[in-house]
């Protein structure tokens, strides 16, 4: 077994692997219980910080702008008042993201769940395309072939979705009555 160790002092041995292109690649997914435990927990505090992070300035950035625009450099005003402004504009961006990726997410883990329940087709016949896509385009079939599997689930997503959300307008507890 080769081992990835970043200096050639790590403690956790990781299998290296070499893909299609020749990178070599460190996996955790072979490791015992105990190290792959602390691989993931350390991983899932760090991408939390920094999703957390994220959202914190990004709710925090129109009060900076404001409080930039009341500096006495017209040049920091300036970026205040861009920062105000571009708010809306970046808040409509990250819904419009969001509802995407949701689709994406959403359609995948059922085209992935109906193949682990045994209802083989659909998964299958993507991943049959998403290899002739892979070997038929030189260089950057992978990119082509996830993005193919990318578009199919979010398809998938959005046909699921507005089955859904029709069934819950149909449906008596669906519906709302309106306020008058």
């Amino acid at each position: 077994m080769n081992r990835c160790s970043p200096g050639g002092s790590a403690t956790v041995a990781v299998h290296r692997r070499r893909d299609a292109s020749g990178i070599i690649g460190c996996e955790v997914a072979d490791q015992p219980f105990w190290p792959r435990l602390i691989i993931l927990a350390v991983v899932a505090v760090v991408i939390t910080i920094a999703v957390y992070g994220v959202v914190g300035a990004i709710v925090k950035m129109d009060d900076i702008g404001l409080s930039l625009t009341q500096r006495s450099s017209r040049f920091t005003q300036r970026i205040g008042r861009g920062l105000v402004a571009g708010m809306p504009k970046l808040l409509s961006a990250l819904s419009t993201i969001g509802t995407v990726a949701m689709l994406w997410v959403g359609g995948h883990i059922l085209l992935v769940g109906t193949d682990a329940v045994g209802w083989h087709g659909p998964y299958g016949l993507v991943h049959h395309a998403e290899d002739f896509v892979h070997h038929a385009v030189q260089g950057v079939g992978g990119l082509v072939a996830w993005l193919l599997n990318t578009a199919v689930s979010a398809v998938i997503g959005l046909v699921v979705g507005t089955v859904v959300v029709a069934i819950m307008h149909v449906l008596p507890f669906g519906r709302r009555e309106k306020d008058h």
